[in-house]
C-alpha cells in the first residue's frame, strides 16, 4: 500500500485529515453471474467503505450475458456490423451495474452508477476492440466526495463521435486500471474465480503453483501470450502507470497474486510460467517474388485490418533465389475476415501458394533473459520431442520462448514443461509493499 499522503489547505495552514486510502475493485462475470453473487458483491464493497476507504467498483456483465448478445445478433445477420454489435453488448453491463447498485443500497450503503459514455470513458472507434484514450474521473471524484459507491459500468466506452464503443474480451479489466490510473488509487483489485496468477493453468497441470507476486512484464507476456487472468491492455496500463494490481479469488479471502514494478518484487527464478494461446492459424506466402517492399505489404495490411500477429518470418527459398517464403500465426478468429485480403494479397505478391494450417495452439515459456541463454530453447525443443511432440515453430526472445503446436498436444506439452523447467518448486517472491487495506 502508498504511504499515507497529507496536503495542506489550499489557503497553507495546518495539515488536513489524512486522505481515505481509495481502491478500485473489479467484479467478472462469474462473481455477478447471480443475484445471490451480487449481494456478496455489494456486502464487500460496504465493509471495505465501512472500513475507512473510498469504493469504486467496476463491474462486468453477467456471466454468459454477452455471448448470449452475440449470438442474437449472428441469428439476425451471420456478419453483423460492428458498430451495431457494440451498441448490444454494451447492455450486458448496463443491467448488472443497475442491479450492484441497488444491492449496494439494500446492504445500507449508498451508491451511484456510472456507463461507460456517463463518465466518460473515451475510446477510439475500433468497434468490437476499441482502446481507452482518457477516463473522466471527476463524476466519480463527486460521488466519493457525496459518501457514496461508485460503480462503473466496465467494457465500455464512448468514441470521440459518441459512438458506443467496446474493449474486447476482459475489457472490464481494462476498464478497472485505467481508473485506477485516473484517479491515483492505491491499488486496482481484480476478483475472479481463480485465487491469482499461476505458473501454468491448474486445470490443465495440477502442480501449478500461485504466484504471489509478477512484475508487470512477465505478467504482460503472460497475459499477451494466452493467459486468461488479465487482459493485455489492462497490464500495459498498469505498467504505465505503476498502478498496483491485486489478483484474487471473489469466494475466498485469502491472498492472491499482486502485480507490481520489478522493483517491488524479490526475485530468485528467472521462470515465471507457461501460457497457452488456442485457436491458432499459421498463414504461409510461399514463394513470394523478393521486393524491398513485400513485408511492409503484410504488415500493412494486417495493420489495416486491426489483426495482432506473431511468429512472423522470412526466409529465401534457397542461397541466391529471387523468391522468399513468409509466414505468421493469427487468431483463428481474425481468419475468415482477412481471408479475402490475404488471397488478394497471395496474388499482388506473386506467390506460389497461399497455405493456412488451422487448429493450433501456441505454448510459451515466460521468464527473463531467456534467449541470452540458449540452452532454455534448446531443452525446450529436447524434451517435447523426446515424448512425439513434434515442434512447427519456435520464437526465442528475452521474455518467452514460443512453440507453435498441434492443439491436441498443447495440454501434455504444459505439463511437460512444467515438469522440465521445474516450475513447481517454491519461489520466495514476495511483494515489497503490504497487504491492501480492507
Amino acid at each position: 500500500m502508498k504511504p499515507t499522503v497529507m496536503r495542506p489547505p489550499p489557503g497553507g495552514g495546518a495539515f488536513q485529515e489524512p486522505r481515505r486510502p481509495l481502491l478500485v475493485k473489479k467484479f467478472g462475470g462469474t462473481s455477478v453471474a447471480s443475484i445471490e453473487r451480487i449481494r456478496k458483491v455489494a456486502r464487500l464493497a460496504v465493509e471495505s467503505q465501512r472500513a475507512g476507504n473510498d469504493v469504486v467498483v467496476v463491474v462486468s456483465a453477467m456471466a454468459g450475458e454477452t455471448d448470449r448478445l452475440l449470438k442474437l445478433a449472428h441469428q439476425v445477420l451471420p456478419l453483423p456490423d460492428s458498430r451495431e454489435l457494440d451498441v448490444l453488448a454494451s447492455t450486458g453491463e448496463q443491467v448488472s451495474v443497475a442491479l450492484t447498485a441497488l444491492a449496494i443500497q439494500a446492504e445500507g450503503g449508498q451508491a451511484f452508477s456510472l456507463l461507460g459514455y456517463q463518465l466518460p470513458v473515451v475510446t477510439d472507434s475500433a468497434f468490437t476492440r476499441a482502446r481507452i484514450q482518457w477516463v473522466e474521473k471527476s463524476p466519480i471524484r463527486k460521488a466519493l466526495h457525496r459518501g457514496q459507491i461508485a460503480v462503473v459500468a466496465g467494457f465500455q466506452g464512448v468514441d470521440p463521435e459518441n459512438n458506443i464503443t467496446t474493449l474486447g474480451r476482459g475489457g472490464s479489466d481494462t476498464t478497472a486500471v485505467a481508473v485506477a490510473a485516473a484517479l491515483k488509487a492505491d491499488v486496482c483489485e481484480i476478483y475472479t474465480d481463480v485465487d491469482g496468477v499461476y505458473t501454468a493453468d491448474p486445470r490443465v497441470c495440477p502442480s501449478g503453483r500461485k504466484l504471489r507476486a509478477v512484475p508487470y512484464e512477465e505478467m504482460l507476456e503472460l497475459a499477451s501470450l494466452g493467459a486468461k487472468v488479465l487482459q493485455v491492455r489492462s497490464v500495459e496500463i498498469a505498467m504505465k502507470y505503476e498502478v498496483p494490481i491485486h489478483v484474487r479469488s471473489s469466494f475466498s479471502e485469502e491472498e492472491g497474486t499482486w502485480i507490481l514494478p520489478r522493483d517491488q518484487v524479490l526475485e530468485a527464478r528467472r521462470l515465471a510460467g507457461l501460457a497457452c494461446e488456442r485457436g491458432q492459424a499459421r498463414v504461409e506466402l510461399l514463394g513470394v517474388e523478393c521486393s524491398p517492399e513485400q513485408m511492409t505489404e503484410v504488415t500493412d495490411l494486417l495493420a489495416e485490418q486491426n489483426v495482432s500477429v506473431d511468429m512472423l518470418c522470412h526466409a529465401r527459398c534457397a542461397p541466391g533465389s529471387t523468391r522468399a517464403d513468409i509466414a505468421f500465426t493469427l487468431p483463428e478468429g481474425d481468419l475468415l475476415r482477412t481471408r479475402q485480403s490475404l488471397e488478394q494479397l497471395s496474388d499482388r505478391l506473386g506467390a506460389r501458394e497461399l497455405r493456412v494450417s488451422n487448429s493450433l495452439t501456441k505454448v510459451s515459456l515466460v521468464g527473463i533473459g531467456l534467449r541470452s541463454d540458449p540452452g532454455i530453447a534448446a531443452r525446450l525443443c529436447r524434451n517435447l520431442s523426446q515424448q512425439g511432440i513434434p515442434v512447427s515453430g519456435l520464437v526465442v526472445n528475452e521474455l518467452r520462448i514460443s512453440c507453435l503446436l498441434d492443439a491436441g498436444l498443447a495440454d501434455r506439452a504444459v505439463r511437460i514443461l512444467h515438469d522440465t523447467f521445474e516450475l513447481a518448486g517454491e519461489v520466495p517472491a514476495e511483494p515489497l509493499t503490504s497487504s491492501a487495506p480492507a
